[in-house]
């Protein structure tokens, strides 16, 4: 696979670089996971399979850790982990696969399932504001093209006005904008109240 230690920026912090989460599963714990065992947390499983108890949650993301293409990408300025951003196939997201909100578009060159899906974005606190996620969703695009993706889709929430870090997990329709996607369909979906937007990228 290319690597995507290729994905690497300077930022106004520090050198960035965007690695999958591929033998990387205590540094993905820090960044979205939770650190008591058994407390209550998503562990990026809400899209996958929210089903499983909060002690079922990190044995399946240790499990996608240990395997390639992974979960996603993890984002570190200067050696330390900073940032996440889950990256699979759409069919790899139980929830999606069954959303009665964010549509299925058939229309492009690929199956919607075999779309890959940027679903998630978690940034430390003491790494927000320095452009990360612009980082984090360029190296998912790069990850997801080094194991054969031909579409890359995320569910991002309209970008006007101030945007709380709660509501904006999915990211901007302006941090999916300035990495070349484009919108293909308005959902019956919202994150914070607002609206979210399938959009696209083909590579």
């Amino acid at each position: 696979m290319a690597d995507v230690a290729d994905s690497a920026a300077d930022s106004a912090e520090g050198r960035v670089e965007v690695l999958p989460a591929v033998g990387r599963f205590d540094d993905f714990k820090l960044v979205a996971g939770v650190q008591k065992l058994g407390a209550g947390g998503c562990w990026c499983m809400s899209y996958r399979d929210s089903r499983l108890n909060n002690l079922e949650r990190p044995l399946y993301m240790a499990d996608e850790c240990s395997r390639e293409p992974g979960p996603g990408v993890l984002a570190y300025v200067d050696g330390e982990v900073a940032g996440w951003c889950s990256i699979a196939p759409r069919s790899s997201y139980r929830r999606l696969m069954n959303s009665r909100t964010i549509p299925f578009l058939d229309d492009g060159p690929v199956p919607a399932a075999d779309a890959w899906v940027a679903v998630c974005f978690v940034i430390r606190p003491k790494f927000r504001k320095q452009g990360l996620m612009n980082v984090l969703l360029e190296g998912a695009v790069e990850h997801a093209r080094a194991h054969g993706a031909r579409v890359v889709e995320g569910y991002p929430i309209e970008s006007a006005g101030k945007v709380d870090v709660i509501s904006g997990y999915v990211g901007t329709t302006r941090l999916f904008e300035r990495a070349g996607f484009v919108r293909a369909a308005e959902t019956t979906a919202h994150s914070g109240g607002r609206v979210r937007w399938v959009m696209r990228k083909q590579l």
